[in-house]
Parts: C-alpha cells; structure tokens; sequence
C-alpha cells in the first residue's frame, strides 16, 4: 500500500480529482493520508475534510527561510509516515533535501508544459504564457529531480490560450486538464 501525502498551496483546484477518486476508492493500492497546505485557511484543507483526508499546515510564512520550512514540512512527513508525495500547486519550490529524500517517490504537477517558464513558481505560470502571448501552454506531471525542479516528463496535455484570456480563466481551464492527468500519472504509479 502506498501512503501518500498531497503538498499544495493556494486552493487545491488541482488536487480535487485525485481527492474525489481518493473518495471513491478508485485507486488500488493508493492511500491518501493527508493533504499538506502551507497557509492556514487555505481552501484545499476544506477539500481534503469533504474527501475524508486529514489536513495539516506547514505554515510556510512562519519560518525565517526556505531551510527551515523545508525542514519542518520533512519531518512532517516522516511524522505521518509518508512513503510518496504529489506536488499539486505547491508553490515554493521543492528544496533538494525534500527532492533528495523522496527521490523516485514524489510527483509534481505543473501547469506549464514542461520546460516552459521552468523557475517560475506556480501562482505566476497563467500570468508569464499570457504576458509571453504564447498559443498553448498545458499541463505536465513529472518527476522532481534532486535539484527540486522539474525533472523526467512523465505526461503532458495541452490547453490552447485563447483571445482575451485572463489568469483565471487560463487557470481554470489548465485544471480540467491536469486533474485528469495527475489521476492518470497516479494509477500508474500505483501500477508499478
């Protein structure tokens, strides 16, 4: 049985998917034991209680820099006895002791199709590839690599830009595509 934890930040739109299947016991050999939101009311915790998956914080903002948040949300883990993570929406950037410990165990979802914008975080991806006029973007999972940036491409699906689209617009239309596409990279890794 894999004992996973979902990481995010913001709203956890692009969990909600993997949260309804978690629900539903879609997922043979899956167990989503706990949804990590790095703010304190964030959203994705009210979606994880719906889905009946306990909701921690790692509160990123309380911690003086990234070492020391990273190093809180790692314990955490090994707390709750966490053998696989799923970066949906997180929004800092995996530090390599994180990516170094989880290697080979860890997925990451991204609303890019990866490397465009690579180095950017999360909340920034609609606004850079309007700003960039570009004509898709997309969605990608993959697997960290040990720098904590995105690594092997694992599977990509692309959103067309469309005239006049705004961030939350893009936003909303690149998660109807990545949800899909997260659940996909899980049952396969469950799979194997």
């Amino acid at each position: 049985m894999i004992n996973a934890a979902a990481l995010v930040s913001g709203d956890g739109a692009e969990l909600q998917a993997l949260l309804d299947s978690v629900f539903f016991s879609e997922i043979e050999g899956f167990s989503l034991s706990a949804v990590i939101a790095t703010q304190r009311g964030s959203f994705a915790l009210t979606r994880a209680g719906s889905a009946h998956v306990p909701g921690y914080v790692v509160d990123e903002s309380i911690f003086p820099n990234g070492a020391s948040f990273s190093l809180a949300l790692l314990n955490k883990l090994h707390d709750l006895d966490i053998d696989f993570i799923i970066l949906a929406g997180f929004a800092p950037k995996l530090s390599e002791g994180l990516a170094r410990a989880y290697r080979g165990r860890a997925l990451m979802l991204r609303s890019a199709l990866c490397p465009a914008f690579d180095g950017l975080p999360e909340p920034e991806l609609c606004r850079a590839a309007i700003r960039r006029g570009v004509k898709w973007t997309g969605a990608t999972v993959c697997r960290p690599a040990e720098s904590g940036d995105p690594g092997e491409l694992l599977l990509q699906r692309p959103v067309e830009l469309l005239e006049g689209d705004d961030p939350a617009g893009l936003r909303r239309r690149l998660i109807e595509a990545a949800g899909p596409l997260l659940l996909e990279a899980v049952k396969k890794y469950a799979k194997e």
